[in-house]
């Protein structure tokens, strides 16, 4: 069987992977990457969050990116009926990036393959990984390409990017359920003529449809947007006797704010769902290995937290491989699984304030104390590890005591 030797083995070509691969690659390291699929292919988590940006400048996939024209991205309104909240992240509590882009994913996560392959990244496409063997922090990893030849791969490390496949917690039965219920989800991508009626395209908009069940609206730079509807499954029981597409069609008419721009509009593909995606390990490391992105866990699609979580956890973890394999003794606990958590941890507060409640309370409040709705601001533009930002630091109290305060005040007058 043929072998070949780097230093290190990226498994996933996506966002994660590539940022993992670039930055390990510019340090001189010699790198290879894997990606079972073939890219182009589709994936949600096509609004992308301000903080992402840290990550693919140090990657040096920035100026890529922007080459493609892709829709940029200023802030995010949220409605409910006739109510508005509108964030932009220009007025933020933490210093950062102030834009960023809303992306066909398939183009996107090719673009950045591409420019890891063009830096010198070595790369396989529709290449499985179909065993691992470690020797300390020394492995052999088994693949096979297209055609089913197998190979094998010596790496001094892995770093698995590989998404919701997650190649090493199933070859190794590390899997662990999430703390968060099952949801499902139906979308498309659909014709958006009269984007230009809307105060759009420059932000996401998401839609309160009723208690636990909500819609995000992306608008792309191509003339199309992505709808979804995101709830509890049995939302979606009163319907499961309709094709996918009179499913969609029905929900969108459903709702007050969709109806009318989308409700005869054409869809691009039939309406996809996904369902069942929250997921987490125990530990996001281990001898020779560390686990990026979604492998570590994926919590949901609202606050778009999935890509800026894969991108910076990447940063982080390549930065630490090369300083462990250019002889510095790292601990993975402290430089990286406690990091990494923080992050996790703040938009998981948020997540489950969404569906209980709370954040509705918060955002649709009138006359909240502007400095409360920036230093949230900061946390839906992905700076979540900002520990001066109360929001942060008290993550799920301070969401808590402020929606409480609210409940006792409903006034006119300010908010504390």
């Amino acid at each position: 069987m043929k072998t070949t030797t780097v230093d290190v083995l990226v498994i996933g070509a996506g966002p994660a992977g590539s940022v993992a691969a670039s930055i390990i690659n510019k340090s001189g390291l010699k790198v290879r990457m894997v990606e079972k699929e073939k890219f182009p292919r589709f994936v949600i988590g096509e609004s992308l969050l301000p903080r992402c940006m840290e990550a693919l400048e140090e990657a040096n996939l920035l100026d890529a990116v922007k080459k493609q024209g892709f829709q940029q991205k200023f802030g995010a309104k949220f409605l409910r009926g006739s109510d508005v909240c509108d964030f932009n992240f220009s007025d933020q509590f933490t210093k950062g990036w102030s834009w960023t882009w809303q992306v066909p994913r398939g183009d996107f996560d090719l673009t950045l393959a591409k420019e890891a392959q063009r830096q010198g990244v070595e790369l396989d496409f529709e290449t499985a990984v179909t065993d691992i063997k470690f020797s300390g922090t020394d492995s052999v990893t088994t693949i096979v390409d297209k055609e089913g030849n197998q190979s094998q791969i010596k790496a001094r490390f892995i770093v698995d990017a590989s998404g919701y496949g997650r190649v090493i917690p199933r070859l190794f039965n590390l899997d662990r359920p999430s703390n968060l219920p099952t949801r499902k989800t139906l979308f498309a991508h659909i014709k958006d003529p009269q984007r230009l009626n809307y105060d759009e395209p420059n932000r996401i908009i998401i839609i309160v449809h009723e208690p636990g069940v909500w819609v995000w609206v992306i608008p792309f730079s191509n003339g199309l947007t992505s709808v979804g509807f995101v709830g509890h499954e049995s939302f979606f029981d009163k319907i499961k006797h309709l094709s996918s597409e009179e499913q969609l069609r029905f929900l969108i008419n459903s709702e007050v704010n969709t109806k009318e721009r989308f409700g005869d509009k054409e869809f691009v593909f039939e309406p996809r769902t996904i369902q069942g995606w929250s997921v987490t390990t125990d530990k996001f490391y281990g001898d020779g290995y560390v686990l990026t992105g979604n492998v570590t866990e994926f919590l949901d699609p609202v606050f778009s937290s999935g890509v800026t979580l894969a991108v910076s956890s990447s940063q982080r973890a390549a930065n630490l491989v090369v300083k462990q394999l250019q002889g510095t003794k790292v601990d993975w606990e402290e430089e990286f699984m406690k990091p990494t958590t923080v992050g996790v941890d703040t938009f998981r507060s948020y997540v489950m304030a969404w569906y209980d409640g709370t954040l509705s309370e918060i955002f649709f409040a009138k006359n909240v104390n502007p400095d409360f709705k920036n230093q949230i601001c900061s946390v839906l533009a992905g700076y979540v590890w900002d520990l001066n930002n109360p929001f942060v630091k008290k993550h799920s109290r301070a969401l808590k005591s402020l929606a409480e305060v609210i409940m006792l005040n409903k006034t006119e007058q300010p908010i504390l």
